[in-house]
């Protein structure tokens, strides 16, 4: 497919629907745009939704075994770290 698309000021091109549609591009997603004798721009994979509900379900367990996780004890946290546990 090709589409003829308008470059507004500041260099904005407006994707229209049905081509975001199309590739599953929703609102804040990003794209990533290759030069080379012209330009592409594809949808940046989005992230593993499977991971991270596995590692907030981690996560939650750990809570959960803490003798009182409404009201915990001064530094009884500092272990449990969920962002530590995502960049792996």
């Amino acid at each position: 497919m090709t589409l003829k698309l308008k470059v507004g000021k500041k260099g904005y091109i407006i994707l229209p629907k049905s081509i975001r549609e199309s590739v599953g591009i929703e609102e804040g997603d990003t794209v990533t745009v290759e030069v080379s004798d012209g330009i592409t721009l594809k949808p940046t994979k989005k992230p593993d939704t499977t991971r991270l509900r596995r590692a907030l379900l981690e996560h939650a367990e750990r809570l959960r075994t803490l003798k009182d996780a409404t009201s915990p004890a001064p530094g009884e946290l500092a272990t449990t770290s969920l962002e530590e546990e995502l960049e792996g």
